[in-house]
């Protein structure tokens, strides 16, 4: 299970010395979410159920050339952005997203969690925004079907 929440960003930290991921992402179906991602040199299948906080997600590598494969069955645009990760003064981790392309401008933040406690107890830093965690609009797989 995945749990998580997430913000749109008010304001970008100070990214110096975070983890910078590009990723480029794409569907296969949204219901349930069937997502191919490529990240920097990685090619990961992804299944997704459910809305909000709780989720199922099991993500599994596949080969460059299965990614490459797959992308001709993709349905929506493919979704852009580059990743940043970075550790929270609590000790969570912040993985900031920074979409391009179509979707250019849109900043978006997801921290996990090891519990719904966990998640419920957990206090934004101030740059994060307004929680978006049970928007649909927000999910990456109704971002792929946004017009610019």
């Amino acid at each position: 299970m995945e749990i998580e929440r997430k913000f749109l960003v008010k304001e970008l930290p100070d990214l110096t010395g975070t983890v910078m991921i590009r990723m480029e992402q794409r569907y296969l179906s949204t219901d349930p979410v069937l997502r191919i991602r490529k990240a920097d040199d990685k090619h990961i299948f992804t299944y997704k159920s459910g809305m909000g906080m709780v989720r199922q997600e099991e993500e599994f590598e596949i080969s460059a050339e299965d990614y490459a494969k797959l992308c001709e069955k993709t349905i929506g645009h493919p979704v852009a952005k580059t990743r940043y990760v970075m550790e929270l003064p609590d000790g969570h981790h912040a993985e900031i997203d920074v979409y391009h392309g179509r979707l250019d401008g849109l900043l978006v933040v997801e921290t996990e969690f090891g519990s719904e406690e966990e998640a419920n107890a957990f206090v934004p830093p101030v740059w994060f925004g307004t929680e978006v965690t049970d928007d649909p609009y927000y999910t990456n797989a109704m971002l792929a079907f946004k017009e610019a």
